[in-house]
């Protein structure tokens, strides 16, 4: 079985190793564009010796953020100042993804450190225009959202296609479509969220159209040669919700439509829930959806250690982990994994001095092909 430093190829790109920085907001753009704390914050990552590093939920619509200060991809004023960002990730060895969101009923509310939560009004910065697949609000104190209309559907639906060909030109290298988390499409796919009576809701089949009309939209205004990954909320953890044996039939229908990999995550979208956090406590759906629908994919949740990382990849669980938290405590956690398990990692040439001596580990990275280019 491979382990967590053996190369991954998927489509035209490999993977150097096995680890990916799962997509975390920062709530820090204004009007959606990316800034010096997302060069910083993202860059470092890259330097860390991650495969992958994912800009956080990035909105394809302004309504489509969950909180004023949201990244996003509307225009091509956004796709610019990405660019700077995804040349630096490249320079690092490291590939550059992203993932697309659509917010849907929680969208225009505080962002997490804010000491009011909720919903926020037009007074200060919010709006109006909240839409979900039916007239419920995620919890009281959130938006009254409003039923989204078809024409609005096929809008998302767009955008979502205009936001791939804007992560082309930015010079992303995979795609990820967010429906997970109580956000937009999660909400179709849910019967606790989904409540229409036409051909977007009741049956399976209809509660999951809007996924499969935005895969089709992505990967038609995605190269064929570059990985497109959609994250899930694989159970809803209640009875009645969106459950793991729909989240096998999803990946495989999606799989069929140019979907490559299964980034598996669960609930969000209906409050207080009781969900049995603990380490690697999502994994099993990553294991179920990888052996069911026999596509590749990711775990994500609590997981911290090296050991535990390469565990999950040696025994066939998952093809890829993705870190979070552990990554905002320890951006070079790739290059700790490596020291610890035994395997080779390349060192930024500015950083070999802190490697540990007589290690295989010290040696610098080797440059990009864009840098080499521009050396020459």
């Amino acid at each position: 079985m491979p382990h967590l430093f053996e190369p991954l190829k998927i489509r035209g790109v490999t993977l150097r190793n096995r680890i990916a920085v799962s997509p975390m907001c920062q709530y820090s753009c204004e009007d959606g564009l990316a800034n010096d704390w997302h060069f910083v914050h993202l860059g470092s990552r890259a330097v860390g010796g991650a495969a992958v590093v994912f800009c956080e939920a990035t909105a394809v619509l302004p309504e489509g953020r969950i909180s004023p200060q949201d990244l996003g991809i509307w225009s091509d004023r956004h796709a610019e100042a990405l660019a700077r960002i995804v040349k630096f990730i490249h320079e690092q060895g490291s590939l550059a993804g992203i993932q697309l969101a659509h917010a849907g009923r929680k969208a225009s509310t505080y962002r997490t450190w804010s000491p009011k939560q909720g919903a926020i009004p037009p007074s200060d910065g919010g709006w109006n225009n909240v839409l979900a697949p039916s007239a419920i609000k995620f919890q009281d104190n959130y938006p009254q959202p409003r039923e989204i209309t078809h024409d609005e559907i096929r809008a998302v639906t767009e955008a979502f296609a205009a936001a791939a060909r804007r992560a082309h030109e930015a010079a992303f290298d995979i795609i990820e479509i967010h429906a997970a988390h109580g956000y937009l499409i999660h909400e179709f796919l849910s019967p606790f969220s989904n409540h229409r009576t036409d051909e977007y809701g009741g049956s399976f089949d209809n509660r999951a159209r809007i996924a499969r009309d935005v895969v089709k939209a992505v990967r038609g205004s995605w190269p064929e040669t570059q990985p497109l990954f959609m994250r899930i909320s694989a159970t809803d953890w209640k009875e009645g919700g969106w459950d793991a044996d729909q989240s096998v039939q999803l990946a495989r229908e999606v799989k069929k439509l140019g979907v490559d990999l299964i980034d598996c995550s669960s609930g969000g979208v209906i409050p207080g829930v009781n969900i049995p956090v603990g380490p690697g406590y999502q994994t099993k759906f990553a294991e179920k959806i990888r052996r069911e629908a026999e596509i590749l994919t990711g775990s994500v949740g609590m997981i911290t250690e090296p050991v535990q990382a390469d565990h999950i990849i040696r025994t066939g669980q998952a093809d890829i982990v993705l870190l979070a938290r552990e990554m905002l405590r320890d951006p070079y956690w790739p290059l700790r994994a490596a020291r610890e398990l035994g395997h080779e990692a390349s060192w930024p040439a500015q950083y070999l001095r802190a490697a540990p001596d007589n290690s295989p580990q010290r040696k610098p990275a080797p440059p990009s092909a864009s840098s080499a280019k521009s050396s020459a």
